[in-house]
């Protein structure tokens, strides 16, 4: 029995001891705390930040699980269209195949440089085979786009009605393309005056119009084309 009480004596004796570290602390001196206070103090700050980091790790990762998330429908989409892609392969190929042979067609539509003489040549020959006289026959600047370049032409014939609706009819149906724009035509009386009420009808017509015709560049052209659209890029990047 004596041998109880001492140990609970001693127990006592030492709670007492070790609660009493903790009576009457300075806040603003810790470093003089007795040691458990100090131990206790030091635990409680290195739990709050484990406690901190878990939480500011998991609100990161809860961030980037939502994004995924958000994700996640868009590359299902992605998947059925690639999926139908590959399903239809072979006739995607075909497709392909048939408008790599449509842009060959409409290619060969198109002059090259050295043939854009003898298309003018065409031009002015349709209008002279349907009996026009050529007033006006001026190529402009040519306008040079990604592709292909512009050529516009300024036209002016004379002649009858007939003939000149044949003149561009025949000019639709060249093998190479041309179009015409901005048509303007009005009659012209005896001796080349202009029509008026009492003459309109006995003399010819005169068409104004604006052509123009198209030519593909040579690889040339558009790798100068390119240099040139690369180089107006990155100074207005640098800008």
């Amino acid at each position: 029995m004596a041998s109880k009480k001492n140990i609970n004596v001693d127990l006592n004796s030492v709670l007492h001891e070790l609660s009493g570290q903790f009576r009457g602390l300075n806040t603003s001196e810790p470093g003089q705390w007795p040691w458990l206070p100090k131990a206790a103090a030091f635990l409680a700050v290195a739990l709050a930040m484990v406690v901190f980091g878990w939480f500011l790790l998991l609100s990161s990762t809860t961030d980037e699980l939502e994004a995924e998330r958000a994700r996640e429908p868009g590359l299902r989409q992605d998947y059925r269209n690639k999926l139908a892609q590959a399903v239809n392969l072979d006739e995607l190929r075909k497709q392909k195949i048939q408008v790599q042979e449509y842009v060959t067609q409409l290619e060969k539509q198109l002059p090259g440089k050295a043939e854009m003489d003898a298309l003018l040549s065409d031009i002015n020959q349709a209008g002279l085979g349907r009996g026009l006289q050529f007033e006006l026959f001026r190529p402009g600047q040519v306008a040079v786009k990604d592709y292909y370049a512009e050529l516009p032409i300024s036209i002016k014939v004379t002649g009858r009605y007939h003939d000149i609706g044949a003149f561009a009819s025949d000019v639709a149906n060249l093998s190479r393309i041309v179009t015409l724009h901005n048509l303007n035509i009005t009659g012209i009386g005896p001796g080349g005056a202009p029509a008026t009420a009492a003459t309109a009808g006995t003399g010819n017509l005169s068409m104004d119009a604006l052509a123009r015709t198209y030519r593909y560049l040579d690889p040339a052209e558009v790798e100068s084309q390119r240099k040139a659209k690369d180089a107006a890029q990155k100074a207005g990047a640098k800008k």
